[in-house]
């Protein structure tokens, strides 16, 4: 006799909205689910209801869930989800999941490398959101065609990690096509935590469980019996209602046990009560599993018990490993626990089992007395550590769990400690927090130090500096004759407060960084050892570098981080120039990390050379860039030496923004993409984006830059990756600024500040590259030298200095075109380091070119000139805005070939749709007397070379018939115009091209090809 319901009885409401869900992912409206209730209460139920709808809509459905037996293991309903989805299908191949595949190898076993080590595998420790970003993609393209759905179950038994990565879910999946349905009990943790924000700001929805009513409980009693409600008698339905608490599982279970033990019988097509009716639920349940596993034979029950003190859920490899049965012996023995309805084979896993329900395994271990329960639990933990002595994956933890189930407090210590020690390694910093915190809670006061500095690292890893903080403080003093020796505890103490002080100076928390120096100092005394010195070094200049505090406090967390320099091709720099202690401290700080860098690597310490290299790159900038790049050249040698993938994009990243700054070439900066996304690196990927992104704007590659920022910036609001969100709304601002489209620039400089962007240090920019760039183009000039005067003013008053933001080169070109900067102010911007920089250098030529037009040297005048157009070929917009400032200055002065100039920008500002600049170039070729060009259907034609001197598209028709060298009369008949009228536009040719004679002219047209 069937003793479980086929129906789903008091869950319509609960049914009704996974079904409208599973509908809105089919139409790319995608939502997040969570069912809420305690065990028994059918979460399960209704998610296997939801599975079977989206199987029948063609739906994949991806299944995992969290972790029965108290072990941590980062992801794990994820991997299982996705590989109960990949096992049979495989992995999907679509090239858009190219760059994400790295990151997702941590929950796709088959994008993992054969032959990959563990450190390889942790080669770039991406974040876990950009785990979770590249798993939503993964998620959009499986549901391309109909919508998935991804069903993770028991959620309160999950890892910190796992929480992390649906947090970035629920917020990001409205538009894509995928459903995630979550069930989890209402126990305090992070995972209610979760549902409890998502409900509040509505991106979830909530469905709480409750207990069936006692209508519904006679509904589910007279579904498991295959009767109507009239035939069940009353008394079984009164104590179903009385003892079930309305949890459909206990319903089950009560009426499980009524028809095990006789006291319900169906006699002649009617179900009569035989005997009296137990009562108390819970030790009815217990009482019930009781009997049953005592009917099963003796090693079967022992597999049982040992099964249920593992959890609800368990491997067959340890029970194996436990027990010591052979093959044939354990599956014969799970085969009779599976008939007898005990245990069922976990659908999500091929080589696990579970319990029939939760509550199955905890009344399984209840029958037992509390002291058998504490020897089976020992006994196990005994027989995993002789089986497998290394304890690798999980096993450690389980051994843990099962030392605390029998007592040995002291003992699962030891074991959480290790296995967070290991997860910390393995780089999942937040459930190396929750092993590490179990173990220090179990510790006793001799072993705690330790286990406080494992955990001290891992809370340092995963950003809980505030904890971290305040624990270091708990830890006990070392004695004052070890500190002056050289003892492991005292270096492990130093590494300690060193690796504390760096990760406070890249959050830029100076107290708590000077604090950790001083720990680490008065442990070493006057005489460290050189590796020790070198590695505290190197922190106390990038602390010295952090600018001081004025009065609106320390600079948030999403400005510049220390040491990037030259993170992006407009030249940021954070640090020098308003460093603590003036050039004598910043010469000081740069001989000691030039000798902590020489340090390092004889020693044998290559991050700690990095981060050398990195800073004496960032003090070599004040002399010059040729210093810089030799020092990240340096920095990229160590870093591929010493296989560190992270810090070769790094230094890729630097060489390739000055690159770009000193020259246009962007080549590097492609170099370190493709190298960031290799890694998988996804925030350092979309960092290099924003600035390929710029590049291709200061080139005038439009489309380029535009594709670039409309792919990324949904992906950085989804990230969080803020600095680079805020760079891209900052870069399509510029981008519209540059086009002349203030409206649109408008628009993108108001997202700008709504992201905090007005807050950032990206300021400098916005005033220099995007404001009076735009006014320029709208020719007003005034308010351009205003937007660039702001923009200085602003860098003054900022710790941050932006080289290609208009203060080393836009701006002295206006200030001098203005009259305003006479020879001494323009020689001292011209001095400066940046000037050598190629976006400014154009500018700094045209500048010198309009200072010796006015000085009456014209000859020197046009050779600067022809230099800044060399300059200035990469970069064709302020090419051609320099050359009308410079253009309009030199025929007030008289001097150069000012029309020419103007025709040239002209026709460019004309094609390129900027009307303001056009009509100021026309006008001033009328002042000069010049013929201006009737920009007429047609003009298009015309070879750059001819239109830029003013040929016309009448004139050019006589021109494209000289390649064949006819007549004057030839040339009328062909044309039917007279013969006169060919002479006049003969002579107009010969006098806008320069040429000498008719042959001469006959030879360009040869040479442009335009005869046929």
């Amino acid at each position: 006799m069937r003793t479980t319901s086929s129906i789903t009885v008091g869950r319509a409401a609960e049914l009704g909205l996974l079904g409208s869900a599973l509908t809105a992912a089919r139409q790319r409206s995608g939502r997040a689910v969570f069912l809420l209730g305690e065990a028994g209460f059918g979460k399960s139920r209704l998610a296997g209801e939801c599975a079977f709808q989206a199987y029948g809509f063609g739906l994949p459905v991806l299944r995992g869930r969290g972790s029965s037996t108290g072990t941590v293991t980062p992801f794990r309903p994820l991997i299982e989800a996705l590989s109960s989805r990949f096992r049979a299908a495989g992995p999907p191949t679509d090239p858009e999941l190219d760059p994400y595949r790295p990151a997702l190898a941590r929950l796709v076993p088959e994008w993992r490398g054969a032959a990959a080590s563990a450190a390889a595998a942790r080669a770039y420790p991406e974040t876990v959101v950009e785990l979770a970003e590249a798993l939503l993609r993964l998620l959009a393209v499986l549901g391309r065609e109909h919508g998935c759905v991804l069903l993770l179950e028991d959620l309160h038994d999950t890892d910190a990690e796992t929480v992390a990565v649906l947090e970035y879910l629920v917020d990001n999946l409205d538009g894509l096509p995928v459903l995630l349905v979550a069930t989890l009990r209402a126990e305090p943790g992070p995972a209610l935590d979760l549902v409890r924000a998502a409900e509040r700001r509505r991106a979830a929805a909530v469905a709480e469980l409750r207990p069936l009513p006692p209508e519904q409980v006679r509904a589910m009693a007279a579904a498991c019996l295959e009767s109507d409600v009239a035939e069940v008698p009353a008394a079984v339905l009164a104590q179903l209602a009385e003892r079930g608490d309305g949890c459909p599982y206990l319903i089950e279970e009560l009426l499980a046990d009524m028809l095990a033990s006789g006291a319900l019988r169906r006699d002649g097509g009617r179900w009569e009560v035989t005997e009296g009716l137990c009562a108390g639920v819970p030790s009815t349940i217990v009482r019930s599993w009781g009997r049953r596993i005592d009917r099963l034979d003796p090693q079967v029950r022992e597999l049982l018990l040992i099964a249920a003190t593992l959890g609800s859920r368990f491997s067959v490899a340890t029970v194996q490993l436990i027990t010591g049965f052979e093959d044939r012996v354990l599956f014969s023995h799970l085969r009779s626990a599976s008939e007898a309805n005990v245990i069922v084979p976990d659908g999500a896993a091929p080589d696990r089992y579970a319990f029939r329900h939760t509550l199955t395994a905890d009344a399984v271990t209840a029958a037992l007395a509390p002291a058998e329960r504490a020897a089976v639990a020992r006994r196990a933990a005994q027989a995993i550590i002789r089986a497998d002595p290394d304890l690798l994956d999980e096993r450690r933890q389980l051994v843990g769990s099962l030392l605390l189930a029998g007592g040995d407090r002291a003992g699962a210590a030891v074991h959480f400690a290790e296995a967070g020690r290991r997860m910390l390694e393995a780089g999942a910093s937040g459930s190396a927090v929750v092993l590490l915190e179990r173990g220090y809670e179990l510790a006793g006061d001799a072993e705690r130090a330790a286990v406080t500095e494992q955990l001290l690292a891992a809370l340092a890893e995963s950003g809980q500096l505030d904890r971290a903080f305040e624990l270091v403080r708990t830890l006990p003093p070392l004695h004052p004759d070890r500190a002056a020796g050289r003892s492991t505890a005292v270096d492990l103490r130093v590494q300690l407060h060193t690796r504390l002080a760096w990760v406070a100076v890249m959050a830029e928390r100076v107290a708590e960084a000077v604090g950790q120096i001083a720990a680490a100092r008065a442990l070493l005394g006057e005489d460290p050892r050189p590796e020790q010195g070198a590695a505290l070094a190197v922190v106390e200049g990038h602390l010295a570098l952090l600018p001081d505090r004025g009065p609106g406090g320390p600079r948030g967390a999403d400005g510049p981080r220390p040491g990037e320099d030259a993170a992006d091709p407009s030249g940021r720099q954070a640090g020098p120039p308003h460093a603590h202690g003036g050039p004598g401290r910043l010469a000081e700080t740069e001989r000691l990390a030039r000798r902590a860098a020489e340090v390092a690597e004889q020693a044998g310490l290559p991050v700690v050379a990095c981060q050398a290299w990195q800073l004496l790159a960032l003090l070599a900038r004040e002399r010059g860039f040729d210093a810089a790049d030799a020092c990240l050249e340096r920095m990229l040698a160590v870093a591929e030496a010493h296989a560190l993938p992270v810090w070769r994009v790094e230094a890729l990243l630097r060489l390739g923004a000055n690159a770009f700054m000193r020259t246009g070439d962007g080549s590097r900066l492609e170099q370190a993409r493709e190298a960031a996304a290799g890694l998988g690196a996804i925030v350092l990927t979309q960092t290099l984006d924003g600035l390929l992104a710029m590049n291709a704007l200061l080139r005038g590659d439009f489309p380029t830059a535009r594709e670039i920022v409309d792919r990324c910036l949904d992906a950085t609001a989804r990230l969080r990756n803020l600095a680079a969100h805020r760079y891209l709304l900052l870069t399509s601002a510029t981008l519209a600024a540059h086009q002349g489209r203030s409206r649109a620039m408008e628009r993108d400089l108001a997202r700008f500040r709504q992201a905090g962007g007005e807050e950032s240090f990206l300021m400098p920019l916005r005033f220099g590259l995007c404001r009076a760039v735009g006014a320029l183009l709208a020719e007003d000039r005034d308010r351009a030298r205003a937007e660039l005067a702001a923009g200085i003013a602003w860098e003054q008053e900022h710790p941050s200095v932006f080289y290609l933001a208009g203060r080393h080169g836009l701006h002295p070109l206006l200030e001098v075109a203005a009259g305003a900067w006479q020879r001494a102010e323009f020689e001292r911007a011209a001095a400066a380091p940046a000037a050598e920089l190629a976006w400014n250098r154009q500018f700094l030529c045209f500048a010198q070119a309009v200072l010796l037009g006015r000085e009456g040297r014209p000859e020197e005048a046009a050779r600067a000139v022809a230099e800044a157009r060399a300059t200035a070929a990469p970069f064709p917009l302020a090419h051609q805005l320099a050359l009308r400032v410079t253009a309009e200055a030199a025929l007030a002065d008289g001097w150069g070939d000012p029309v020419g100039w103007l025709r040239t920008t002209e026709e460019y500002f004309h094609a390129a749709g900027i009307p303001p600049v056009a009509g100021a170039c026309r006008a001033l070729l009328r002042r000069a007397g010049a013929s201006v060009a009737q920009h007429r259907g047609g003009r298009d034609q015309i070879p750059a070379p001819l239109r830029t001197t003013g040929v016309t598209l009448r004139e050019y028709e006589v021109f494209a018939l000289l390649a064949e060298r006819p007549g004057n009369q030839q040339i009328a008949r062909k044309l039917s115009i007279s013969p006169r009228t060919v002479e006049k536009h003969m002579a107009n040719l010969l006098s806008k091209t320069g040429r000498p004679d008719r042959a001469a002219l006959c030879d360009l047209a040869a040479e442009l090809d335009t005869g046929g």
